[in-house]
């Protein structure tokens, strides 16, 4: 199972950026716990995040907090980040679901 999750973890995340963006690292782990369940380490989101900056996928920048003067990061996808998405969507194969089809009893 933790081949699929790390396999899997690049479009989700990219998924969760695009939906939220800009959003903060604890938004991202928050969006891929609950649409996944999974839950991923602080270390792995991280090491994830930065693969995915190297790569040009995403951008991140350092934001002002309100009225703290504390410094946040925020990610966004870039155009190429965009591109990706689009193509591993259109890739995705969509499984029905299994009880769709099914009869209650009654």
């Amino acid at each position: 199972m933790e081949t699929y999750k790390k396999s899997m973890l690049t479009p989700v995340v990219l998924r969760a950026v695009a939906e939220r963006q800009p959003v903060t690292v604890a938004r991202v782990a928050e969006e891929v716990a609950a649409s996944t369940g999974w839950e991923i380490t602080e270390r792995s989101l991280y090491r994830t995040l930065k693969r995915l900056q190297d790569t040009g996928l995403l951008h991140s920048a350092e934001v002002d907090v309100p009225r703290t003067g504390a410094k946040r990061k925020e990610i966004s996808l870039t155009d190429l980040g965009s591109q990706f998405l689009a193509g591993i969507t259109a890739s995705l194969i969509e499984f029905p679901d299994p009880g769709a089809g099914r009869k209650t009893g009654r």
